[in-house]
């Protein structure tokens, strides 16, 4: 029986309903696809549900954060992505505000401006690859959950097709088919309409690689995609039409023109489109078996360019939590973490953008020189430059520890140098992390008085957790984690820390964070 064959016919009192899937992931974007990869590599049974027939090359979302480079590059996937677009390392975002990426605290200083449809290749490859199962032309129209999985049922080609699974992920956008039939409410307000959209070439190629405009008349927005073509977007105060009104480029030709303040002549339009951008956030992220991510979950401006690049964190932070779960390593409760850690972040973002976007409506000359005064002011100030750009990449973001946990707990971690035991060991801490498991960083050299010596260490983790931890040693033996034993996530986050911990301690925290040994894994 195939995957689109099997159907489940048993109601959650039965002793054991027919699965097709340990988990079905809605929806074939970025999210869904880098959400299907972690899942898959991890040995969880994934089957994708996507509505469209085919892949498309047409999309908005262009711009690739740090935090996002850094979490692909814990996918071995970074490298590649950055070969297909073009890195900026300096935001202007409206007068004289400009965010400075060069010093971001990562490996990736930039922003990258690349289609989305590069994105999804790169995802799309790696998810089946580790085999996830991608099901397209299936049209998600019935939800049930139960006690045991829920039941999807989805229209095909070929007629009614149905499909069980332990947990299902609405990672199906803005319209989420998911999120409407789980009946959770996605309250919030329409900020801009009639927004033009379009991919161009242009007989002038601008100055900078990103031009921002605004006037009393809208603003606009033009960025390179590498090979030609051009990103144009801009918005026309007094020509505000329906999202099915006809684009035609001469329309967007001329506001772009007036707000840019230059007339690039694009010409070739392979796209036109027009929108409305809402500011809009589930209440939860999460209904009994049923999850929320990305544009399904929250929508926002694309100011700042966060959409796609916060999906992809909310996948990076489910994912593992997924697997521990369906692979019995640790209790469903897990989950709610998804919701405790992301939503605030979700709602910073909305924030964020609902900020920036509301600079670029200002009407009045009066309104629009206080945020010129206001914009030079800010970024006269160092701190303040420094604080936007950290927010607006993702390396900011700290997700909450408990009370009295170390300093580290919670946060990022950079990618710390390691020492390698061989030539194909892993020299960072982001290549560690691609085997998709939790990393234990202690030095191999521990202060003089230390209650537990490496080797005492590697003999109480290697086994009760094998297959679940890897071991790592920092480059410098003596430097900031000389005598401090870090426990890094999947996600690149720490999970716990702690200046020379006895062997119980350690236990406990590897009990809490990757579940109970593997001789004592609990049942799910």
């Amino acid at each position: 029986m195939t995957d689109q064959q099997a159907t489940s016919e048993e109601s959650a009192s039965d002793a054991a309903p027919d699965l097709t899937s340990d988990v079905i992931v809605v929806g074939a974007g970025p999210t869904g696809l880098l959400l299907a990869g972690d899942l898959a590599a991890a040995g969880v049974r994934v089957t994708v549900l996507e509505q469209r027939g085919k892949e498309s090359n047409l999309t908005r979302a262009f711009a690739v954060h740090a935090r996002t480079l850094e979490q692909l590059d814990a996918r071995g996937l970074a490298e590649e992505l950055i070969a297909t677009g073009t890195a900026v390392a300096e935001l202007r975002l409206f007068d004289r505000l400009r965010l400075d990426l060069s010093r971001l605290p990562s490996r990736f200083p930039f922003v990258l401006i690349t289609p989305q449809s590069q994105t999804e290749r790169l995802l799309l490859e790696r998810a089946v690859k580790a085999g996830a199962v991608l099901l397209r032309d299936h049209r998600v129209t019935g939800l049930h959950q139960d006690a045991a999985g829920v039941t999807l049922t989805a229209a095909t080609p070929a007629g009614g097709a149905e499909h069980r699974a332990r947990y299902v992920v609405g990672a199906d956008g803005v319209r989420s088919t998911v999120r409407e039939l789980v009946g959770i409410p996605f309250p919030g307000e329409s900020v801009v309409s009639s927004v033009l959209l379009a991919d161009v070439r242009l007989e002038r190629a601008p100055q900078e690689v990103l031009t921002v405009g605004a006037s009393e008349d809208g603003f606009g927005f033009l960025a390179p995609f590498g090979d030609g073509w051009y990103r144009l977007l801009a918005w026309d105060r007094t020509r505000q039409l329906p999202d099915d009104a006809p684009v035609e480029l001469a329309e967007l030709a001329d506001i772009a023109r007036r707000v840019l303040g230059v007339d690039y002549g694009p010409h070739d339009a392979r796209w036109l489109s027009r929108f409305h951008s809402d500011e809009r956030q589930v209440p939860r992220y999460r209904d009994g078996r049923v999850l929320l991510a990305g544009d399904a979950a929250h929508c926002h401006s694309p100011a700042g360019g966060q959409g796609m690049n916060t999906g992809l964190q909310d996948a990076a932070n489910l994912g593992w939590k997924l697997a521990a779960v369906v692979r019995g390593h640790s209790p469903e409760t897990l989950l709610d973490s998804y919701q405790e850690e992301r939503h605030p972040v979700g709602k910073a973002v909305l924030r964020s953008s609902g900020a920036l976007i509301r600079l670029g409506l200002a009407r009045s000359a009066a309104t629009r020189a206080a945020r010129s005064v206001a914009t030079a002011l800010a970024g006269s100030v160092d701190p303040l430059v420094t604080r936007a750009a950290r927010t607006v990449s993702g390396v900011s973001v700290r997700y909450p520890a408990a009370p009295g946990a170390h300093p580290l707990a919670g946060r990022r971690v950079p990618d710390l140098r390691l020492a390698q035991d061989g030539a194909d060991a892993p020299g960072r801490l982001y290549e560690a992390l691609r085997a998709g498991e939790f990393v234990l960083v202690t030095a191999d050299e521990r202060a003089p008085g230390s209650r537990v010596p490496f080797s005492a260490l590697e003999a109480a983790v290697t086994e009760p957790w094998a297959g679940r931890l890897v071991h790592a040693a920092p480059a410098d033996p003596h430097g900031k984690l000389r005598s401090t034993v870090l426990l890094v996530r999947p996600d690149g986050y720490a999970a716990w820390a702690a200046a020379d911990p006895s062997r119980a301690e350690l236990r406990a925290a590897l009990t809490h964070w990757l579940g109970a040994p593997n001789q004592e894994a609990p049942g799910n």
